[in-house]
């Protein structure tokens, strides 16, 4: 008698099962039977354009919203997860890209928010809870992060530590990462992909939201793909599909960096925007730039180079230590944003869900709120006339959808940035500041904002533009500023310089040119 053949060898069961998940809201169907699976200690990638319906899921799978229909397994037991608690006691955490801290607490009260260890059941020990912060700040790599100082003094970078320590303050299973390297630096994004094996190599379940597709190909397992609501790929590995592939399916196109061409000759004549030795003791050094008419000039730089802070003082958020700006000749008020938004200087801020928009408002106001006088009529809002000007503007940035008084929470991150821009355009800005533009866009939308801003260049605004990303900058913009350490370390065309010129820069020094 012959032995029988030994059995195939089959895969684990899925840790997390998401089947048939449908998902609607008014006048718009979000999800339409998705499905996902992850395995433990596994880095499962998710794809998708904004409005691809990641978000949703996303959320569906953090207990915010609740399927209209699907079913959710966890270790092949059916589970209902009825609210962001239910899910995070099963082992699901989620590290949203807008990260939800509260700047007044400090680094530890923050990571411990909503389970402190107590004495009695209501005597927090603060000690044991900013002992506890520290391990896990450490784990992590950010040993210099203070467990007892307020989150409102970290940086982006360092709160994003702080988003991923409160994670692992739970006995969670899987981490779902929503952009977490959006506000890195190169070390940091190393550091974090270090945190990433770390996670896995224990059994953690990741699920890995991002627009950078090269990450993918780093740390990436398994990919799905969202595109309208549906799975167009679902869980393929990441080594047996091509990026060319990957982004057809989330666009319908072969699209990637696509930029629209610069103007044969640089403009000129009489500068529209004068920044003359302006600085921040600590910040940046004195800096000095003519911007012209039609011009996109671009700030290249690691995190904390000074990228960001040149932008808001500029506009008048942070006071200068030193120097003064212009518009057409007129001085501003240092430290002062309304003097900056009369001369015609308009910022769309890096943090645009907490800086630059209200995101329960709908977006005729957004658009309006910088030009609301404009549409007083004798101490009365013409609300008809405010939104016939809003509409107008979102029109000439297509915004999408073309509805004036939906909530500007509901639309996609690309579509904000267009809200952002539309309220700039509407009260006639000279200067548009552009702090991470493309931040949380997908790749198709990039082209398009991409579009927007050499347009609104091309119809005389001057564009002052900052961005992590080394080829947006040089596709983008007509000059190019690179910064380190708050000192501007060169400058020249942007058809002059190369990814690789710029990253030995910023990384490595050299004298201004």
């Amino acid at each position: 008698m012959e032995p029988e053949p030994p059995a195939p060898h089959l895969p684990p069961p899925p840790l997390l099962t998401m089947s048939g998940i449908t998902k609607s809201f008014p006048g718009v169907r979000a999800l339409a039977g998705v499905d996902l699976d992850v395995q433990a200690g596994e880095v499962h990638c998710l794809l998708g354009q904004n409005g691809a319906g990641k978000s949703t899921l996303i959320k569906v799978l953090a207990g915010v919203h609740q399927p209209d229909a699907g079913r959710i397994t966890w270790r092949g037991r059916a589970v209902s997860l009825k609210s962001p608690v239910a899910a995070m006691r099963l082992g699901i955490a989620t590290i949203h890209q807008e990260l939800d801290l509260v700047e007044g607490l400090s680094v530890a009260e923050n990571v411990f928010l909503g389970h402190e260890p107590t004495t009695a059941g209501f005597l927090v020990r603060g000690r044991e809870a900013r002992k506890a912060t520290g391990a896990l700040l450490r784990r992590l790599g950010h040993p210099e992060i203070d467990p007892a100082r307020p989150v409102g003094r970290l940086s982006a970078a360092q709160r994003q530590i702080v988003s991923m320590a409160r994670a692992l303050s739970h006995d969670v299973r899987v981490i779902v990462m929503d952009e977490p390297s959006a506000a890195l630096d190169p070390d940091e994004t190393d550091n974090l992909f270090r945190i990433v094996a770390d996670l896995t190599a224990a059994g953690v379940a990741v699920v890995y939201i991002t627009h950078r597709l090269e990450e993918i190909r780093r740390i990436g397992d398994r990919v799905t793909v969202l595109k309208d609501g549906r799975a167009v790929a679902g869980a393929v590995p990441v080594e047996e599909t091509r990026t060319r592939d990957l982004v057809a399916m989330m666009t319908g196109r072969d699209v990637g960096y696509v930029f629209p061409a610069r103007p044969a000759a640089p403009p000129g004549g009489t500068p529209v925007l004068r920044i003359e030795g302006l600085a921040r003791t600590g910040e940046f050094a004195p800096f000095d730039l003519e911007l012209h008419a039609g011009e996109i000039v671009g700030l290249a730089g690691l995190v904390g180079s000074g990228r960001t802070e040149i932008l808001e003082t500029v506009f008048g958020a942070r006071r200068p230590t030193a120097g003064r700006v212009s518009v057409d000749g007129r001085t501003l008020t240092p430290g002062s944003v309304r003097s900056a938004v009369r001369a015609g200087l308009g910022l769309a801020p890096e943090e645009r869900k907490a800086q630059g928009l209200l995101m329960l408002q709908s977006v005729t106001r957004n658009v309006s709120l910088s030009s609301l006088a404009r549409f007083s009529r004798g101490g009365w809002l013409d609300r008809g006339a405010e939104r016939r000007a809003a509409q107008q503007a979102t029109r000439t940035l297509s915004l999408r959808p073309d509805l004036p008084d939906a909530l500007v929470r509901t639309l996609s991150g690309g579509n904000q940035q267009k809200a952002v821009l539309a309220r700039w355009l509407l009260r006639g800005c000279r200067v548009l500041l552009l702090d991470e533009p493309t931040r949380g866009v997908d790749v198709g939308a990039r082209a398009e904002l991409y579009a927007v801003i050499r347009q609104l260049a091309e119809d005389g605004l001057a564009v002052l533009l900052v961005s992590s990303e080394v080829p947006e900058v040089l596709g983008l913009a007509d000059r190019v500023l690179v910064l380190r350490e708050g000192r501007v370390l060169h400058t020249a065309p942007a058809g002059e310089l190369d990814e690789h010129r710029v990253l030995d820069l910023v990384m490595e020094g050299s004298p201004s040119s």
